[in-house]
């Protein structure tokens, strides 16, 4: 009886995930803890792209926000709930993604190209027959579509 009236309560405050309901991705339990350190590594990385870049700019804006919104909440479902974005562990992923794309655009350098650079444009020809079989095969698909719904 005591441990009925003592422990439920504590139970209940605790919200344990038991699972995310999507195929492959795992509960992480500790998923606060992962997402600050991800976002904190993230924040380091981002430095290497040069300051007036909009891709630092973007990645510095959400990462922010997300980190502030992890320090600020203790329970994942407040984080998720705050986000919007999704469960913590595809936060997990999400950030995780970016850190390597971080080390990819730090390899290719995209904003590195020359200003007297000029581009290879390809044009090639549409027959207007094959956008009007392009077309009505989209309008097809898409009342199908809508019909399922």
């Amino acid at each position: 009886m005591f441990l009925r009236r003592v422990a439920r309560p504590l139970m209940m405050m605790a919200k344990v995930k038991e699972t995310t309901g999507i195929v492959g991705l795992e509960v992480v339990p500790n998923a606060r803890e992962v997402l600050i350190g991800l976002y904190t590594k993230t924040l380091e990385e981002i430095k290497a792209v040069p300051e007036d870049e909009g891709y630092r700019k973007a990645v510095e804006s959400f990462t922010r926000h997300r980190l502030k919104v992890c320090q600020e909440e203790e329970d994942w479902e407040a984080i998720e709930k705050r986000l919007g974005c999704g469960q913590v562990e595809e936060l997990i992923e999400e950030a995780q993604d970016e850190l390597k794309l971080i080390g990819h655009m730090n390899e290719w350098k995209p904003w590195g190209i020359p200003d007297d650079y000029e581009c290879e444009v390809i044009e090639t020809p549409v027959h207007r027959i094959d956008l009007v079989l392009f077309l009505k095969s989209s309008i097809r698909h898409w009342r199908l579509l809508i019909l399922a719904l």
